[in-house]
């Protein structure tokens, strides 16, 4: 590995880190809004997201993709859709952390990749191979074992990682790069958060006039709380493997735990226990799986690169025993 792409790695290694640690983190951020509800901290957050996106894209010149997006209708109905789904997700996220579900928000993001797996096997006919099908069963029984635990399924959870796997298919679709999704989102967002701002302000419920300099200050801050990761996350995917960021993407909803159990002390009873133990069992399975199948799609591609063309034909052509 040259210096430079040790230096590359290294600068990768930190964006990720810093983005997965902000994404992590962002539970201490959402209860300094109060006495905001959830419905107006995710207003402020479409409006403030948009305005610093446009920002960031005029300053870096980036625009092309804007108009080549509104001569494509389909793709313009993905981005609506991203834009709908997400918006669940902001939501429920933003309740659930101010209204004392920390720890029942991170595991939504625990098994985000279990979900993302079953719809791929569900609505893309994606075949699994016998460790993924452990992986997901286990997963499921997670499920089951933290209904009985909750006295309900854990449908926070649960609308947490349906919806940013639903998001994460329709933005595969739509492919554009972070800031350049988030900016045509919430470009979608804007108007009816703005108008529903405006109705708040109208009756008097408006927290960002009326708690001071300070709490103003803070919703606009939702802005750069939503793009600021997603910069480090893209400078992160551009400079380190994919199998890096998969393990990356663990620190989150790990923070999240920690900081539900640790600094807000969200009760955790046996059979919650039990039933994260199943769901850290069926990611370990999982990144096993990942990491074994990337080691050997690696090891396929050094050989097929030190094979003669002359050679690999002959082999190619050689009977294979029954």
């Amino acid at each position: 590995m040259t210096e430079k792409s040790s230096g590359e790695r290294r600068t990768g290694l930190v964006n990720g880190f810093a983005a997965y640690g902000m994404w992590g983190l962002v539970p201490l951020f959402w209860p300094l809004l109060k006495p905001a509800g959830a419905v107006e901290i995710l207003a402020h957050r479409m409006v403030w997201s948009l305005a610093f996106v446009a920002v960031a894209l005029v300053v870096v010149r980036r625009w092309a993709w804007a108009g080549e997006l509104l001569r494509q209708p389909r793709k313009l109905g993905l981005v609506v859709i991203a834009a709908a789904v997400i918006t669940v997700n902001w939501g429920v996220y933003i309740w659930a952390v101010n209204s004392g579900h920390v720890v029942e928000a991170s595991l939504g993001y625990f098994i985000n990749p279990l979900v993302t797996i079953a719809m791929g096997v569900l609505l893309l006919k994606e075949r699994l191979r016998p460790v993924q099908w452990a992986a997901v069963g286990t997963g499921a029984a997670a499920v089951l074992v933290l209904t009985i635990g909750y006295g309900r399924p854990p449908w926070i959870s649960l609308c947490l990682a349906f919806s940013f796997a639903t998001y994460g298919l329709v933005k595969k679709k739509v492919g554009l790069g972070g800031i350049e999704s988030l900016a045509a989102e919430t470009a979608v967002q804007f108007l009816p958060a703005l108008g529903y701002l405006l109705w708040l302000g109208a009756h008097g419920g408006l927290t960002f006039v009326s708690e001071g300099a300070g709490h103003a200050v803070l919703l606009a801050s939702t802005g750069v709380v939503t793009a600021l990761p997603l910069v480090c996350f893209g400078a992160a995917a551009i400079r380190v493997p994919l199998s890096t960021l998969g393990l990356l993407q663990y620190l989150a909803p790990v923070f999240q735990f920690l900081l539900g159990v640790v600094y807000f002390h969200e009760s955790m009873p046996a059979e919650r226990w039990a039933g994260f133990a199943l769901v850290w069992l069926a990611l370990t399975l999982l990144t096993w799986e990942g990491l074994r199948s990337a080691r050997q799609a690696s090891l396929l591609r050094a050989r097929a690169a030190t094979t003669p063309p002359a050679a690999a034909a002959v082999a190619s052509s050689d009977p294979v025993d029954a």
